[in-house]
């Protein structure tokens, strides 16, 4: 007898923004078959898996993403991300802001070559920092645990060899790159880009893509998702999320917002998920 195939289960997500300086949004998700495509964030991602295992890439390398360990990937770095196992994942995940959590860019080049923290403290304390900002009226004990959360993740960063200064932006990719955030909800063209920053659009797209291991036209539209997802978060209608991030229509978001997030924006947000149990 030929087994079939089992369906593989729906996404499960809810994601909202708590009224916490600090955390830009917290997402909860249950994914099986849903592969990321390569993205970035203008926050750091903070990440607890709770069940299965996700396979990602990070500056071009593999990694893996375990239930004993916490993840930390920094801002403005190209990452994907998989199931490893027919079962999925799931997953929690706060999306620290840069500066109001008091990790700047100073950070990202030692956050990049080892994502993977294994630390039980500093798992435990994330784990009660989900469960309180699922409670309505704990925000005061959201933001105490947030800071020491943040403590601890510069303690391990700066470990590895203490904050170094921002490095220079090394030309055309980083001019191309600060471009198109400039642009993002109008657009820009190769053309327009190649006139502004006087060099081919080939050798653009070239430079681009070597520095960010991700082309110019996926860079942009990742952004865009991620304004979306934002918008969205602030209660906004995807019609109207859609055009205040730059796509030609709602049916244009839906489209790459799935892709991205596996869930079409309609059921990206909802209420907070009950707390997991206390570990």
């Amino acid at each position: 007898m030929v087994r079939r195939p089992q369906p593989q289960a729906p996404p499960q997500v809810r994601a909202w923004r708590p009224a916490v300086t600090g955390i830009a949004e917290v997402y909860h998700a249950h994914l099986t078959g849903h592969a990321y495509p390569l993205h970035t964030h203008g926050a750091w991602t903070l990440l607890l898996v709770d069940d299965g295992m996700v396979r990602y890439d990070l500056d071009r390398h593999e990694h893996g993403a375990l239930r004993t360990g916490v993840t930390l990937l920094p801002p403005h770095v190209p990452h994907n991300g998989s199931p490893a196992t027919p079962e999925g994942f799931r997953k929690r995940v706060l999306y620290l802001e840069p500066e109001t959590a008091g990790l700047g860019e100073e950070y990202i080049g030692l956050a990049v070559d080892a994502p993977v923290l294994e630390d039980a403290t500093l798992r435990d304390r994330v784990h009660r920092l989900h469960d309180a900002l699922v409670l309505p009226g704990e925000e005061l004990e959201s933001e105490s645990r947030l800071a020491f959360i943040a403590e601890r993740l510069r303690l391990h960063l700066e470990r590895r060899g203490g904050p170094a200064a921002p490095a220079a932006a090394p030309g055309l990719a980083h001019e191309l790159r600060d471009l198109l955030d400039a642009r993002l909800a109008e657009g820009l063209t190769l053309r327009e880009a190649s006139g502004l920053l006087h060099a081919h659009p080939t050798h653009l797209v070239r430079a681009f893509s070597r520095e960010f291991a991700i082309s110019p036209h996926q860079y942009l539209t990742a952004r865009r998702v991620d304004t979306a997802r934002r918008l969205l978060l602030d209660g906004m209608a995807p019609r109207d999320a859609a055009a205040a991030a730059g796509f030609h229509d709602q049916p244009h978001l839906t489209r790459h917002f799935k892709r991205v997030l596996g869930v079409p924006p309609g059921r990206f947000t909802g209420r907070c998920p009950a707390p997991a149990p206390s570990r």
